[in-house]
């Protein structure tokens, strides 16, 4: 397809993936996330066109009037929908493949000063969360789906979801609807549920097996109790 099909496709994706989206007119004030990648597509046939100084200066521009920053040297592919898009980086040597939908916040950076690839490869079909930090020369899998404000730094396998700091995979499978990002687990809430019934089942054996532990030891079982009801509501 050629530029301006692939610009088009941009601009209808938009009304797929955003229910907001009622007019025409939204597309010139509400959505920096489409302008941010149809300008980058012109920039990014500038910059492999070896007019490269003029692809940093649309993208430059591009930005301030977006608050969007892509290196034009980065490859995204068709229907990658940028949504708010307040925040997000995308840097030099990233590779976006089609259908990928990417929330405000989102940085997809290096960390090294090397040259050659530095930045990680998105594939399609994977969701990245408001917030999220992706970093290094990693692999987000196709459907995978990134928790937001979570900071990756390993490759996440296909059909995967991935949250925490630093993220970890915590569910296998292809979610049936990438945007519930309110399911996802809290996985450091649930490991501090289970160290405390560790601790209160020792207890139990405690009391059982030493007759002299001071009764007031006891009433640690309903301070238990009370904080476990505080934490599920």
């Amino acid at each position: 397809m050629g530029i301006y099909s692939d610009i088009k496709e941009d601009f209808l994706n938009a009304y797929k993936n955003d229910p907001a989206l009622t007019s025409k007119l939204d597309f010139l004030f509400n959505y920096p996330g489409v302008w941010a990648i149809a300008w980058h597509r012109i920039a990014h046939r500038l910059h492999k066109a070896n007019f490269k100084r003029l692809a940093r200066i649309i993208m430059g521009l591009t930005q301030i009037f977006t608050h969007i920053d892509i290196h034009p040297a980065a490859q995204i592919g068709r229907r990658v929908f940028i949504d708010h898009g307040t925040g997000v980086v995308i840097g030099e040597t990233c590779i976006i493949e089609e259908d990928v939908l990417i929330y405000q916040g989102v940085t997809l950076g290096g960390v090294s000063l090397a040259h050659g690839k530095r930045h990680p490869t998105v594939r399609k079909g994977a969701v990245i969360g408001a917030g999220a930090k992706v970093l290094g020369n990693i692999e987000i899998g196709e459907y995978a789906k990134i928790g937001a404000n979570s900071v990756v730094v390993k490759t996440v396998p296909n059909s995967s979801t991935a949250i925490g700091i630093p993220a970890h995979v915590i569910e296998k499978g292809r979610c049936k609807d990438p945007l519930m990002h309110n399911m996802l687990p809290d996985i450091n809430k649930e490991m501090f549920e289970y160290l405390l019934k560790r601790v209160a089942i020792l207890e139990h054996i405690l009391v059982k097996d030493n007759k002299n532990v001071l009764e007031e030891d006891l009433e640690l079982e309903d301070i238990y109790e009370s904080f476990i009801k505080a934490m599920k509501n």
